[in-house]
């Protein structure tokens, strides 16, 4: 539908994330939120996001392993998964990518630097 809002899926635990990460986006997108790794499986799989924002580290099941689950669907083969974490050494980016992420963030998360990713993203489609 013409004008419609991209869908962003951001699976992130901590509740101050969430909310900054809402007021950074909402303008340009449709938000949708997963509070840990199996939830944010599920919402992938009933919402059909355009891009996810994956925290990795999460309750239930981590970022890893549902970035890992995720890719194994062959709907989201092409799905952009932005790794957001406070790990910030080169093993965990190297980690993360091997796990299926296509891009990396580390917290603090700086806001133009998070809608310049989406951005990026959305463009490659």
């Amino acid at each position: 539908m013409p004008g419609s809002k991209k869908k962003v899926l951001v699976v992130e635990d901590l509740e101050d994330n969430r909310d900054f990460i809402l007021q950074v986006l909402s303008s340009e997108y449709e938000i949708i939120f997963a509070t840990d790794g199996r939830m944010g499986i599920a919402m992938a799989k009933a919402k059909r996001p355009d891009v996810i924002v994956m925290d990795l580290n999460l309750p239930v099941i981590d970022g890893w392993e549902a970035t890992r689950i995720l890719r194994t669907d062959p709907g989201f083969f092409n799905t952009p998964i932005i790794a957001l974490t406070a790990y910030t050494l080169d093993s965990d980016y190297m980690r993360a990518m091997e796990a299926g992420c296509t891009d990396f963030l580390t917290k603090p998360i700086m806001p133009g630097d998070l809608r310049n990713k989406i951005r990026e993203h959305l463009t490659n489609l």
